[in-house]
C-alpha cells in the first residue's frame, strides 16, 4: 500500500522513540502484544483520514478488529495519556520545547451519527435519554458529550496549547457555544510536562500567543499573575473604550508583532 504525503506512515526514527513508551503485555499472564507499530500506524491512519474503523486496509494494518480494540484498551487504561507525557518529557530534557505557547480553538459540526439529541417530554419537559449523574446541556445531551448549540447548529469545540513547534501540549473539549476565554485556565491548568530527573512539572510557558477573542482584562491579570507574557492584540471596542475614558482609560496595550507572526503555528 503506498501512502501521499498526508497519510504517511511512521518512519524508523519516530518509532524507536515511540516504542520505548509503549505497553509490551496484555496483563494476561504477560501475554505480549503483537504487531504494535502496525496497529499505532493503523490508529493513525484512520485519524488522519477520518474514515470508519470497518474501512481501515487490512493489507497495510490488519485486522480491523485488532487495531480498534488495542485503540480503545489504551483510551481506557491511560496510555494515551501517558505516552504523550513521556514523549514532551525526553523533548522538554533536550530543550526541545519551545515555551513560546499559542492556543486557539476549532468547531467541529456534530455528526447525525455522533449525537442521540433528546426531545423534550410533553408533560414535564424534562430532557429524554439523560443520565442522573451528568449536567445536560443546552441540547439535552450529557456534558461529557461536549455537544452544544451554536452557530453551526449541534458543535462540538476543541481548544488546543502548543509549543513553539507545534508540538500538542494540552487539550481541552467543550461544547460548541463555549466562548474561548473561558476556558482558557483550564487549558493553562492541563499544562504539565513531567521532568526526567527530581524536580516539579513545569506548567507555565514563558509567553502566550492568541488571537482577540482571548483579550480581556481577566486574562490578561490572570497571566501577569503567573509571571507569562502576554502576547495578544486589543479587539477594536476595547480600544475605543479606552479612548474614550481619556487618561483614566490607562495606557494602549502593547503588542509584540514579531513574535505574534508564530501565532499561526497552532492553526497549523
Amino acid at each position: 500500500m503506498t501512502t501521499s504525503g498526508r497519510t504517511h506512515l511512521l518512519t524508523d526514527e519516530q518509532w524507536a522513540r515511540l516504542a520505548p513508551c509503549l505497553p509490551h503485555s496484555t496483563g494476561k499472564a504477560g501475554r505480549p502484544f503483537a504487531d504494535h507499530r502496525r496497529v499505532i500506524e493503523g490508529i493513525i491512519y484512520r485519524y488522519r483520514t477520518g474514515i470508519p474503523w470497518r474501512d481501515l486496509p487490512r493489507e497495510a494494518f490488519g485486522p480491523r478488529q485488532t487495531v480498534w480494540k488495542r485503540h480503545r484498551r489504551w483510551a481506557a487504561d491511560g496510555t494515551r495519556d501517558t505516552v504523550p507525557a513521556q514523549l514532551t518529557a525526553r523533548a522538554d530534557s533536550a530543550n526541545g520545547i519551545d515555551w513560546t505557547v499559542s492556543v486557539d480553538s476549532t468547531i467541529n459540526r456534530a455528526h447525525q451519527h455522533a449525537t442521540n439529541t433528546a426531545r423534550p417530554e410533553k408533560d414535564t419537559g424534562a430532557a429524554t435519554r439523560r443520565s442522573k449523574s451528568e449536567a445536560p446541556t443546552t441540547t439535552g445531551e450529557p456534558a461529557g458529550h461536549a455537544i452544544g448549540r451554536s452557530r453551526g447548529g449541534l458543535t462540538t469545540k476543541i481548544h488546543h496549547a502548543v509549543d513553539g513547534h507545534g508540538r500538542p501540549l494540552a487539550v481541552v473539549v467543550t461544547p460548541g457555544q463555549i466562548h474561548d476565554a473561558q476556558v482558557l485556565p483550564l487549558l493553562l491548568g492541563n499544562i504539565r510536562v513531567p521532568r526526567l530527573g527530581p524536580g516539579r512539572p513545569r506548567t507555565a510557558p514563558d509567553a502566550l500567543l492568541a488571537d482577540k477573542a482571548y483579550s480581556s482584562k481577566q486574562v490578561r491579570e490572570d497571566l501577569a499573575v503567573r509571571g507569562i507574557r502576554t502576547v495578544i492584540p486589543e479587539r477594536a471596542d476595547q480600544q475605543a473604550n479606552r479612548k474614550r475614558k481619556g487618561r483614566s482609560g490607562g495606557r494602549p496595550r502593547t503588542l509584540d508583532t514579531e513574535t505574534y507572526k508564530r501565532r499561526n503555528v497552532v492553526e497549523r
